[in-house]
């Protein structure tokens, strides 16, 4: 690819890992980036992520072939007003947000159909912020792609091919077809998980005891609802209708659920399991999606005084780091008494190699 000068507004988990991994990828290309914090741009300078610190949008973005909005959905919106005047001829706008209705409408009422292009990485993690960044974070994640019907096509073909050098997995999609692939892959599951621990925490006995044995297949269909509530209550706003959509079709699954238990078809029941199952096993585990995947192993181990604390070590041995681990007290869908999560796969998988080789029992996923 050529040398490029790209801007960032935002650099925050993703807006630091694009560029971390832009430049990983071209040190030729010259990187400036705003952000709220100065301490943010002072850390990226000292990285070597950013070439240039900005103090605001202002005549430095006339340079740039690129702009990356990677601040939240409404206050990228926002920006393309404040980044309009500044573009030179040629120049490409686009973002990193999960719904994309709201702003290509909005890139449509200020006439920046030729100059924008939208984009949603679907990568991300627990932790926010430039601190948590990395030059990998999208690597075998798809990323969305949402051209206007005036982007021009080789600036489409380009920024698809920046996409690649970060080795994510480029897709071409119109942005109303994403916005509702979404509500169904990403926002219904969210919604789904949290209802679903509200509900067992009103119907919990008084003693707790839902809570005191609910692991194994519960945490791991609810673990979701861990996710940030003001991220979330945005997200809903920005992709009403289409959730809403979504929503009313999941519920009338449901109801037809609640029918067939009630009426005693199971032959109906047996079908819904039978399908599911056999969809979501067709379902491929190379990429990255919306929903972070979880890179977990499970492992046999006698109750005897430091059998974790052996198992740590070594794994710390061999520079392996633990996420999080503990003992699985409902094994009634689970094999292994404890439970190692890990921040990666490539972690996950050296770790079941290695206590393979140690002669420990392991399963995982």
């Amino acid at each position: 690819m050529r040398d490029l000068t790209i801007g960032f507004i935002g650099l925050g988990l993703i807006g630091g890992s694009i560029a971390r991994g832009l430049k990983r990828a071209n040190p030729s290309h010259f990187i400036m980036a705003y952000a709220r914090r100065r301490e943010t741009l002072e850390a990226a300078l000292s990285d070597g992520a950013v070439d240039e610190a900005l103090d605001g949008v202002g005549e430095e973005l006339r340079r740039c072939d690129y702009i990356f909005l990677c601040t939240p959905v409404s206050c990228n919106e926002e920006y393309l007003s404040a980044v309009k005047p500044f573009l030179k001829e040629g120049a490409i706008v686009t973002d990193v947000g999960s719904v994309k209705t709201g702003i290509h409408e909005t890139v449509k009422r200020l006439g920046m159909e030729a100059s924008f292009i939208g984009g949603h990485p679907m990568a991300g993690s627990e932790k926010s912020g430039y601190a948590y960044s990395n030059d990998h974070l999208l690597e075998n994640a798809y990323y969305v792609i949402t051209p206007t019907p005036f982007s021009p096509p080789d600036k489409v073909e380009e920024l698809k091919q920046l996409t690649l050098s970060l080795s994510a997995l480029p897709l071409i999609l119109d942005f109303r077809q994403h916005d509702y692939i979404v509500a169904g892959i990403s926002h219904l599951p969210h919604l789904i998980a949290a209802c679903l621990v509200n509900l067992v925490r009103d119907k919990d006995t008084p003693e707790q005891t839902m809570k005191q044995v609910a692991a194994g297949g519960f945490k791991d269909i609810t673990r979701i609802a861990s996710s940030s509530p003001v991220m979330w209550q945005q997200i809903c706003e920005s992709n009403r209708e289409n959730i809403v959509s979504i929503l009313g079709d999941y519920i009338e699954s449901l109801e037809g659920v609640r029918e067939a238990v009630r009426n005693g078809d199971s032959q109906a029941v047996y079908e819904l399991f039978d399908t599911s199952r056999d969809y979501r096993d067709s379902i491929p585990d190379r990429s990255a999606g919306p929903i972070k995947k979880e890179y977990a192993l499970y492992c046999d181990l006698v109750d005897e005084s430091g059998a974790i604390a052996t198992i740590a070590t070594i794994l710390a041995a061999h520079q392996i780091s633990i996420k999080n681990i503990g003992i699985i007290h409902n094994r009634e869908f689970e094999e292994g008494v404890l439970k190692i999560e890990f921040y990666d796969g490539d972690a996950s998988g050296r770790a079941v190699e290695l206590l393979t080789q140690c002669r420990y029992t392991v399963y995982h996923r």
